[in-house]
C-alpha cells in the first residue's frame, strides 16, 4: 500500500511542476476548451439528419424569381446555409458565407435558404443590410421541417451526390466553414 501512495505523490508533484510552465497550462486549457466546443456542437446538431443520408429534395424560388432545385446543384459539393432575417448571429455569419463562396469559386455551390420570415421584404432588408452576394432561396416550413432546422444559423455540407456529409449549428468562422467543406 505504501508504494502506491508514494507513486501517487510523485505523480502529483510532477503534475504540479509541469503546471508551472505556461505552455502546459495553455495546452491543457485549449484541450478542455476543444472538448467543450465539440460536445456543444454535437449536442446542437443531434436532431439534424445524419451524415450519409440523402438531403431532402426541394425546389425553391430565389429573390429574383428563378427556381432552384437541390437536384440541379448535384455534381459539386453544396454548402446549404439556413438562416432567418431576424437572427443576429446569421447576420454576423453572412460575411463568412460570402467569403467561403469566393474561396470555393466554381468548385462548390454555396447557397442559402431564408426561413422563418414574416414576409419577403424582411429577407430583402437582411440581404441589403448584410451585403449578401450569394444565392438566397426563399424557404418555407416544409423545407425547414424536412431538414429539421430549429436553430439559426444551421449549415449543411452536402456531397456532389446530394448526401449530407456534416452539419453545424450556430456561428461558424470562415476557417470552420472552409475546413468542413474540404473534409
Amino acid at each position: 500500500m505504501q508504494g502506491g501512495a508514494g507513486a501517487l505523490g510523485r505523480m502529483r508533484a510532477a503534475w504540479e511542476h509541469a503546471r508551472r510552465r505556461w505552455w502546459v497550462r495553455w495546452g491543457v486549457d485549449l484541450v478542455v476548451l476543444a472538448v467543450v466546443v465539440a460536445a456543444v456542437a454535437a449536442w446542437q446538431a443531434r436532431r439534424l439528419p445524419g451524415a450519409g443520408t440523402p438531403a431532402p429534395d426541394f425546389t425553391l424560388r430565389t429573390l429574383s424569381g428563378e427556381t432552384v432545385s437541390l437536384e440541379s446543384l448535384r455534381g459539386k459539393p453544396v454548402v446549404l446555409a439556413f438562416w432567418a432575417p431576424w437572427c443576429g448571429v446569421c447576420g454576423m455569419e453572412s460575411s463568412n458565407i460570402s467569403q467561403l463562396r469566393s474561396l470555393a469559386g466554381g468548385s462548390a455551390h454555396v447557397v442559402s435558404v431564408a426561413v422563418a420570415y414574416d414576409d419577403e421584404e424582411a429577407v430583402r432588408r437582411f440581404v441589403t443590410k448584410h451585403e449578401v452576394d450569394y444565392p438566397v432561396l426563399l424557404g418555407d416550413d416544409g423545407v425547414q421541417s424536412a431538414f429539421r432546422v430549429d436553430t439559426f444559423p444551421t449549415v449543411f455540407f452536402l456531397s456532389p451526390e446530394g448526401r449530407i456529409q456534416r452539419a453545424v449549428v450556430g456561428y461558424t468562422t470562415l476557417a470552420g466553414l472552409s475546413w468542413r467543406l474540404v473534409l
